[in-house]
């Protein structure tokens, strides 16, 4: 029986000639045929099929099967949407152990770090750098701009539930400003009163007028019931600095210590009572690791998902780059070469400072040694991060002008020499760095890798120019005495501004010595006069517009040589969502919106 007889048999057919010819038996033909069950015909189905004829069947039956499995979920996921759940844990790595988590001690990046999960301050910067209230309700400012009254949230609680009240924000500000407490954070709070209006209103009077202050109000406070029976004496050493009580998204959990004493892992889990939303992430373990090859190697070894840090010349040293995103956050710092006349006779000459400006090719410095994470710098107000006009004379990288400027200032390139010396129809005397009359100058940084290599390629950058530079890298404990003693001819460093900046500190002619920050000692009154104005001045646009006119006066006059601005690099999981955050003051800052941050997902109905 051939193939095409056994399909006709199959389904019961007949053929041209069966059809003309009488069959008796038809009946009964018939009443057996209606007897083949569906199961008999699909056990012949196979037989009488070919291969081909059998793969088409099944693939035919399996697009129906999916098609009808399908339906129902794509209609689900066309009219629901996921949003944030509640659930799941991070475990991050951090350089350094924690020894102060309070906001009046804490030095370091990783105390902070700890002190922005644990607590809160009155105001804090939201993802776009903008304050906003986190404990306070809402402020008011006086008319004659010398009183901030400030109204808490209701029902704010500690994270032993008590209530947060005015008391724990004058308790805060007065320890602040007592000198026997140690605290970093007096020199904001000097010549400031404080006074309690009722349990939840508290008001600031100040003597002159500071346009910056509401940037105080984000210290974090700390609870007056658990601290005010600690004695000044006793305040760094007690145990309440590692086992924190605070009012922010993350409470402390536990610690562990090695058996040298050294803490090495911290916990926190979710404030169900925190007063903004409870936090999506339910635990943070964090790990602490003594070097940054330390914690890229704990990465590596799977004991962490996140890191705190990372710099631009090591991310390559980093496993698994798929399971992490690497956040490119603006920070307010930049790295300078802040020149001391004073010590250097040849820096005393413009034409000098202006060579060496037009001999620096900073887009060089951001590439080879940040990997492209960085943006130039010319002026000391970073104006591309704080949206300052950036409408300032600039040194283009330019060897031709450089020479000329150095030839002008009477320094020649001899024959066969690389290094310039003095003409001898100028003043003929020796230079100050010693020696004969070449043109050599020192250059003092950090032992920290990335500026020795900036210090390197700013040394072969200037001897194209016939500038010798002599590089000294100094240990932080002395460099900081040689910063304060102003014992440098040029300083490769770095500095910092906050968000809503006050250059104050680093430019007035009164803050040239120690503790001020003038690193340049340079100082005029025109400049004085501007910075004083600028920071009485509450309105933003009328106080842009005087550091705006700061800036030029210092481009102008190169007391420094504004060289970059690198990007912080934050590496952490994929698994976190909801990170929103473009600029920050501090590496700390990085987690301000934590409770908005997520890795559990569900679906709702649109």
């Amino acid at each position: 029986m051939n193939k095409q007889r056994q399909l006709d048999d199959f389904f019961g057919l007949q053929t041209p000639e069966e059809e003309s010819k009488p069959n008796k038996h038809a009946d009964l033909k018939d009443i057996l045929f209606k007897k083949i069950t569906l199961r008999s015909k699909l056990k012949i189905l196979p037989k009488v099929l070919s291969k081909k004829e059998r793969y088409l069947i099944l693939v035919f039956v399996l697009l129906i099967l999916g098609s009808i499995i399908s339906i129902p979920i794509a209609t689900y996921f066309h009219f629901t949407k996921a949003v944030a759940a509640s659930g799941g844990s991070i475990t991050e790595g951090i350089i350094g152990e924690p020894r102060h988590i309070n906001p009046l001690l804490a030095q370091s990046d990783t105390d902070r770090d700890l002190v922005r999960l644990i607590y809160s301050g009155l105001l804090k910067y939201n993802e776009k750098g903008k304050l906003v209230p986190d404990l306070a309700k809402s402020y008011e400012i006086s008319q004659d701009e010398l009183s901030y009254t400030v109204y808490l949230k209701d029902n704010v609680l500690w994270h032993d539930n008590s209530p947060v009240t005015a008391d724990d924000i004058i308790f805060t500000i007065q320890l602040a400003q007592n000198s026997d407490y140690g605290s970093l954070q007096r020199i904001n709070w000097q010549g400031v009163e404080v006074e309690r209006a009722d349990e939840k209103t508290i008001v600031f009077k100040l003597k002159n007028k500071y346009a910056q202050f509401l940037t105080n109000l984000t210290l974090p406070i700390i609870p007056q019931h658990v601290w005010e029976n600690i004695k000044p004496i006793n305040f760094a050493l007690s145990e309440l600095n590692l086992k924190p009580v605070g009012s922010g998204p993350y409470l402390f959990k536990k610690l562990q210590k090695d058996k040298s004493g050294k803490v090495f892992m911290y916990r926190l889990e979710a404030n169900k009572n925190f007063y903004s939303q409870r936090p999506m992430i339910e635990e943070i373990e964090i790990k602490f690791y003594e070097s940054e090859d330390a914690l890229i190697e704990g990465y590596n070894k799977n004991e962490i998902e996140s890191l705190g840090f990372i710099s631009s010349q090591n991310l390559d040293k980093l496993k698994f780059k798929q399971r992490i995103v690497v956040e490119r956050i603006t920070m307010p710092r930049y790295f300078s070469v802040f020149f001391n006349q004073n010590q250097s006779k040849e820096l005393s000459d413009k034409n000098v400072r202006l060579a060496l400006a037009y001999a620096t090719d900073k887009n060089s410095l951001i590439e080879k040694i940040l990997d492209g994470n960085g943006i130039v710098v010319d002026s000391p107000m970073i104006g591309e991060v704080l949206g300052v006009n950036e409408d300032v004379k600039k040194y283009e990288y330019n060897k031709d002008t450089a020479n000329q400027l150095l030839l002008k200032a009477g320094w020649e390139l001899r024959d066969n020499e690389s290094i310039r010396t003095k003409k001898p129809s100028a003043t003929g005397r020796a230079s100050s760095s010693g020696g004969d009359d070449k043109l050599t100058i020192k250059l003092t940084t950090s032992t920290w890798p990335e500026l020795i290599e900036v210090a390197q390629l700013l040394k072969e950058q200037w001897k194209e120019v016939g500038v010798e530079i002599e590089v000294e890298a100094l240990p932080t404990p002395d460099l900081q005495q040689v910063i304060k003693d102003r014992n440098y001819q040029m300083l490769l460093f770095g500095e910092i501004l906050s968000l809503d900046p006050d250059p104050f500190t680093l430019w007035h002619s009164s803050q040239k010595r120690d503790p001020g920050l003038n690193l340049t000692l340079y100082g005029s009154k025109e400049t004085d006069t501007l910075l004083e104005d600028a920071r009485k001045t509450l309105n933003p646009s009328e106080r842009i517009k005087k550091y705006q006119d700061f800036q030029k006066l210092i481009v102008e006059e190169v007391p420094a040589l504004f060289l970059y601005s690198p990007y912080y690099l934050y590496a952490h999981t994929k698994r976190i969502n909801g990170f929103a955050n473009k600029i920050i003051a501090t590496p700390s800052d990085r987690f301000f919106n934590i409770e908005n941050w997520y890795i559990n997902t569900r679906r709702v109905w649109q």
